[in-house]
């Protein structure tokens, strides 16, 4: 049967009262980001749920990209009818026989919104059940786990039946928690850092520190491929790539060795929050973990975050790295994540870092040193651009090419 729209419905946004107008309207917008190669489709937003008029493209295109739309609780491909009994049973039958396979089962779920129409709930499941019953050979009725279940659901506008209702991603739409920045290396933890933080409704704005000849443009161009896969979730990605030769080269130089993770960390966090002011953003989010490597101890923490009073949210922050594994491999980040390319993030590594370093002393190191003009310097530099949704044949070239 051919279908001339999809039913989405809400979850959460149910919950936001007075507020729900805006996550409805920041829904609709990040829904016609998804499918804006597709202008025949029509996003129209209600209060209790979402309608996408196809006009003629393809159910089961929109429908993937609707998976990955946080907000959206489920959706489901529907047919609509006239206020008709008669109109209902003929879309009931031609929906139950285009899915019927012997020994397929079957019942009727009608909700009525509509209390003027002339059958209530249980009449309309009575009716239209036997109707299909009688028109579809083979078929039989199992009300407790049917492999066909109808729904029927009757408003003031028409009546809407389905056969299919598809789990949506869930969470909060994307933006309607404010904005962050994304410090996003080319390692497993900050892409699913981002990808929680989305869920949450935030939108996130990667950041990413490229130090050449240290890091190679293999290395840059893993972190826009991690872009690209985390901008499913979105429509698209703002990313700022941050020339980071000159601070690192004066840090392992000047400071202590065990002391440069710190510092280089420091520096990272100054020029990511410099940013986030400069785009409105309300906070920083990272990949970290407690205690997975050496900055990331409590000591490390607090040394590194005192250069800012900015938020930091740290999705990750108390799993353990398989179940952080399994969500990259869940978001399809992981293949892209453990390329064997080097990020600033891992050039300069001392052998022995500190993990408990003391901020006293990460102060009197850097105050040697110039580090104000250098962020000027790499803050004018900073290449900005929109990343949009992977393109999964190109990507697949990529990753082939370096096997």
């Amino acid at each position: 049967m051919e279908f001339e729209r999809i039913l989405i419905r809400y979850g959460e946004l149910s919950t936001k009262g007075k507020n729900r107008k805006q996550f409805v309207a920041r829904l609709a917008s990040n829904v016609k980001k998804v499918v804006r190669d597709m202008p025949n489709v029509k996003v129209h937003g209600e209060r209790d749920r979402m309608q996408l008029f196809l006009n003629g493209a393809d159910p089961d295109v929109v429908m993937e990209r609707l998976r990955l739309v946080f907000g959206i609780q489920s959706f489901s491909p529907v047919v609509k009818t006239a206020l008709d009994v008669e109109a209902i049973k003929e879309a009931a039958t031609k929906l139950v026989s285009d899915l019927f396979v012997p020994g397929a089962t079957f019942k009727v779920a009608a909700r009525r919104s509509n209390h003027q129409f002339e059958l209530d709930s249980n009449e309309l499941n009575q009716e239209i059940g036997a109707h299909v019953l009688q028109t579809v050979p083979g078929l039989t009725v199992n009300v407790k786990k049917p492999t066909i279940k109808l729904n029927v659901e009757v408003r003031l506008d028409g009546v809407f039946l389905s056969c299919q209702t598809v789990q949506g991603a869930g969470g909060l739409p994307v933006g309607s928690s404010g904005r962050a920045m994304l410090m996003l290396s080319g390692g497993i933890d900050s892409p699913v850092a981002g990808y929680l933080a989305m869920k949450r409704g935030v939108e996130v704005e990667a950041v990413h520190f490229h130090s050449p000849p240290y890091t190679s443009e293999k290395a840059r161009q893993k972190a826009v491929d991690l872009a690209e896969k985390i901008a499913r979730y979105a429509g698209q990605v703002q990313m700022h790539v941050v020339p980071f030769t000159e601070i690192q080269e004066t840090i392992k130089k000047q400071v202590p060795e065990s002391y440069i993770m710190t510092v280089t960390r420091r520096l990272m966090m100054r020029i990511t929050d410099e940013l986030r002011r400069r785009r409105n953003g309300l906070a920083i989010v990272n990949g970290e973990s407690l205690g997975q490597v050496a900055s990331q101890t409590l000591e490390s923490m607090i040394a590194i975050n005192a250069v800012t009073a900015t938020p930091i949210i740290r999705p990750v922050v108390s799993m353990d790295k398989n179940e952080i594994i399994e969500i990259a491999k869940k978001i399809d980040t992981f293949e892209l994540s453990i390329q064997p390319f080097e990020d600033c993030c891992t050039i300069f590594t001392p052998a022995a870092p500190k993990t408990k370093p003391k901020l006293e002393k990460v102060e009197y190191y850097e105050s040697f040193i110039d580090f104000d003009a250098m962020i000027e310097t790499a803050l004018a530099h900073v290449e900005t651009f929109s990343v949009q949704v992977a393109d999964e044949e190109k990507v697949t070239d990529e990753f082939a090419d370096l096997l």
